[in-house]
């Protein structure tokens, strides 16, 4: 015996219909599998509701009261006229928690009006020709009033969306038009680090835009990816160009550099006589440009250790040379203390012969290091030298012949101005004219103080 044979066919009872309308057309009635006869099917009770808008047919057949027709719903053959009112009215009880639950949700907010007109829409779809059993009619009237009260938060919701977009494409534009502003400056001229750093977090703008904001329209998306991605790449190919220049500026400085060391490092075994040649080096190394901090600094300490060399050999010669000029160095401060002696003699002839015999056993001592040793003591012995000649030069002035002989003739006109204006002094007075004494008077006085300037 198969297991349809052990589920009795049901035979509903046919309730009376309200007066039926005309036939509608008919649609698919799908065809419920048996129950198998382990598990037989649980009957459910007939609701009032479903009692109030189904009935089954002596085929078996479902069907769904709507305003004044019946229309099929579906068969249900292997069980009984309750368990298949029971079935479809599940079907509607589902559709109704959907549409319940979509209400809820409305009425919650937080949920997309977008989202909740689609879902609403869908369900709507559901209603028509739902195989179903239940007041669908009432269902169509509530999804069609849900439908109505989001239509406008939909037109609430699409204006924020808009504007929410516009505000988006704004923002990316604006990241767009900073790296523009970056690519349109003068390149050659930049600090690279800094402009690599903006570039990045323009990048990184970008991205986070990218994935937090609103999704731009397709078209709008790649026009501003597109200008974005152009100026990116003037300023990596800028970059890209800047680097290999420098690189290239860092070889050949590196390579001048390298044969510097090299012939510094070659001046060790001359010592000191290396010294000016290294001093010429210098001014190459400063003329060769930077290779890198890196490589300069490496470079920079082999060329300073091989001119360390060089100067430590002249520090051990000038401390051998001064060492060796210490008895010179007491000899000559010896002679200062003599040549004192020079400023403090009358005689200038004797003071001459006395600097002359001590300057004589000055240069008998012979050089004294080091050189800045040697320049204060001969700079001492300049000052003792310059304060006798400079008594020598005021002693010539005086006693020179010649001076004396032009001395002597304006103090033999002077006197006979002299006597010339006692004359006419006297005959003003005598006179009693005042204006003659007065300029006779002042006359007299100036040509007296120049014979007395004469020593006359």
């Amino acid at each position: 015996m198969s297991a349809d044979d052990n589920v009795p066919t049901p035979t509903p009872p046919v309730p009376t219909p309200p007066v039926p309308g005309p036939p509608r057309t008919p649609v698919p009635m799908p065809r419920i599998a048996a129950a198998p006869a382990a598990s037989p099917a649980v009957t459910a009770p007939i609701s009032s509701d479903a009692a109030k808008w189904g009935r089954v047919t002596e085929d078996g057949t479902v069907e769904v009261l709507e305003g004044e027709t019946w229309r099929a719903v579906g068969q249900y053959p292997d069980g009984t006229a309750d368990e298949a009112l029971a079935y479809f009215a599940r079907k509607f009880d589902d559709l109704s928690i959907k549409l319940g639950t979509l209400e809820t949700r409305t009425q919650g907010g937080g949920a997309s009006a977008s989202d909740l007109t689609k879902q609403a829409t869908h369900l709507r779809g559901e209603l028509t020709d739902a195989a179903a059993v239940g007041d669908l009619a009432g269902l169509r009237a509530r999804v069609d009033a849900l439908l109505e009260s989001l239509s406008e938060a939909t037109a609430k919701e699409n204006e924020a969306a808009k504007e929410a977009l516009a505000a988006a494409v704004a923002e990316r534009t604006a990241i767009v038009e900073k790296a523009e502003a970056v690519a349109a400056r003068d390149l050659a001229k930049v600090q690279w680090k800094q402009v690599t750093v903006e570039m990045t977090e323009l990048f990184d703008a970008w991205q986070a835009h990218q994935q937090n904001g609103p999704r731009l329209p397709k078209g709008t998306a790649q026009q501003l990816w597109k200008r974005f991605r152009d100026a990116r790449s003037v300023v990596d190919k800028a970059r890209r160009a800047f680097f290999s220049d420098l690189d290239e500026t860092h070889r050949a400085a590196r390579d001048a550099k390298s044969r510097l060391v090299e012939r510094a490092e070659a001046l060790a075994p001359r010592g000191v006589d290396g010294i000016p040649a290294y001093r010429n080096m210098l001014d190459e190394w400063k003329a060769s440009g930077r290779a890198g901090r890196k490589a300069d600094d490496a470079l920079w300490a082999k060329f300073k250790a091989a001119g360390d060399e060089l100067y430590a050999a002249r520090a051990e010669q000038s401390a051998a040379e001064e060492a060796d000029s210490a008895p010179r160095i007491e000899a000559r401060e010896a002679l200062l203390v003599e040549a004192k002696a020079v400023a403090d003699e009358s005689n200038l002839k004797r003071a001459r012969a006395l600097l002359t015999r001590i300057q004589r056993q000055w240069d008998e001592v012979g050089r004294i290091f080091p050189r800045d040793k040697e320049r204060a003591l001969d700079d001492r012995m300049r000052s003792i030298e310059q304060g006798l000649k400079s008594r020598e030069e005021v002693d010539w002035k005086k006693n020179n012949p010649e001076t004396k002989a032009r001395v002597g003739d304006m103090s033999s006109q002077l006197h006979d101005v002299i006597e010339k204006l006692e004359s006419e002094l006297a005959s003003a007075e005598k006179a009693g004219n005042k204006k003659a004494i007065a300029e006779a008077t002042e006359a007299l006085s100036a040509r007296r103080a120049w014979l007395s300037a004469l020593g006359g």
